[in-house]
């Protein structure tokens, strides 16, 4: 088992959620958050099927700000 991370964030149309796994680029979304992380462990599981995982440093989140413009 690999312990992976998930952003998950609000689509555009605000009707979706948005799941994205920083380590692998995989992306997947649902209508609720629990949905989309459903969905995002699912598409991550095959991804990982074909490709290679290499081991990296675990992801971090953090925030930054940048002036408006």
């Amino acid at each position: 088992m690999k312990r992976l991370t998930a952003v998950i964030y609000p689509g555009d149309s605000k009707r979706w959620m948005v799941a994205f796994n920083p380590e692998t680029g995989t992306t997947s979304q649902g209508r609720t958050v629990e949905e989309a992380l459903a969905n995002l462990k699912e598409a991550t599981e095959l991804y990982l099927e074909e490709k290679k995982f290499s081991e990296r440093s675990p992801t971090f989140l953090t925030t930054f700000e940048v002036a408006h413009a």
